[in-house]
């Protein structure tokens, strides 16, 4: 299968380096003036992996879309309008979209395969989305793991995920669209409150944090319009291991580096997910305390040790 992937990235490289390894022919595009790029195009190499021959890499964004059967975009999720306003431009029918990015917009609080429909008519031009946990730095060390695909037309997500499958990465056939995208991005958003748990010494509050976490998001996904169930799944909780407790999750080092006073430099998804996502809880009346409270440290400049301390001083009532 003729397979281009947009974005160079730590993901986005991951992916074309396994979709390559099981057998694809594989394009992997990135902006001509980004230093991932570069290092990719140059060496063939990043911090992660190493491309093969096989993979050709290149920045034009033409030749990328045109000659592809499946294109896979991983950028960041609050660049996919802009990104999507220049593919568009170029003829689309019969090509399959699959999104590799876990967010939802923050300007309107559109799940990510709503921004695609602005774009793409998707009787012609199918969107899947594909979420679940895994690094780069475990798969190219053969350590496997589980993930979901995920679209409204059943035949698509059918094929990607036979088409996708191998001993590293089993696919599951999602049966949610909605519950898989809210449940995907909002435990970017539980990553950065586990990482302040962190930073502050109170690590094992994590326990605590994972079960309040995914009974909060079933709520909000049952809201939107998904299975409540979703939340236990690979999207969200099946990702925690992940996001919550790996050394190398973004949105984790994120929290714990903001809660000793250091800069993080490189992108962390859940910072505008949590804007995005107290947005469409505010709309639906949604109780969603842990996403306030990294919604409030983020952008009211809340002390983290007060936002914390809210967690555990609620009003008394009944597990579930």
């Amino acid at each position: 299968m003729k397979i281009s992937v947009l974005g160079t990235g730590r993901w986005g490289s991951c992916i074309a380096w396994y979709l390559d390894k099981i057998g694809n022919e594989v394009v992997s595009r990135g902006l001509e003036d980004a230093p991932d790029f570069k290092q990719l195009y140059e060496t063939h190499k990043n911090d992660y992996l190493t491309f093969p021959p096989s993979i050709e890499v290149t920045s034009d964004l033409k030749y990328a879309v045109e000659r592809a059967e499946v294109i896979i975009i991983s950028i960041s999720s609050q660049h996919l309008r802009d990104y999507m306003t220049e593919i568009s431009k170029f003829n689309l029918d019969g090509k399959i979209f699959v999104l590799c990015m876990k967010g939802v917009e923050e300007k309107t609080g559109k799940r990510l395969s709503q921004v695609m429909e602005e774009f793409v008519d998707t009787d012609k031009t199918p969107v899947a989305v594909w979420v679940g946990p895994g690094h780069p730095q475990d798969y190219v060390r053969g350590i496997p793991n589980c993930m979901v695909i995920d679209s409204k037309n059943t035949e698509v997500k059918e094929k990607l995920v036979n088409e996708f499958s191998s001993d590293l990465i089993r696919f599951y056939i999602g049966t949610d669209l909605i519950g898989n995208e809210i449940g995907a991005a909002a435990k970017n958003v539980i990553g950065i409150a586990a990482g302040m748990l962190d930073g502050l010494n109170m690590t094992s509050l994590k326990g605590a944090l994972m079960s309040r976490g995914t009974r909060e998001i079933s709520r909000l996904i049952k809201a939107c319009g998904g299975s409540e169930m979703s939340a236990y799944g690979l999207c969200h909780l099946g990702d925690y291991e992940a996001t919550l407790f790996s050394p190398w999750s973004h949105n984790r080092k994120y929290g714990e580096d903001l809660a000793k006073g250091v800069k993080f430099e490189k992108l962390a998804e859940g910072v505008m997910t949590s804007k995005a996502l107290k947005k469409i809880a505010d709309e639906k009346n949604v109780d969603v305390p842990i996403v306030n409270g990294v919604y409030n440290v983020l952008f009211n400049n809340k002390e983290i040790k007060e936002e914390l301390g809210k967690l555990f001083l609620r009003d008394v009532k009944s597990e579930f």
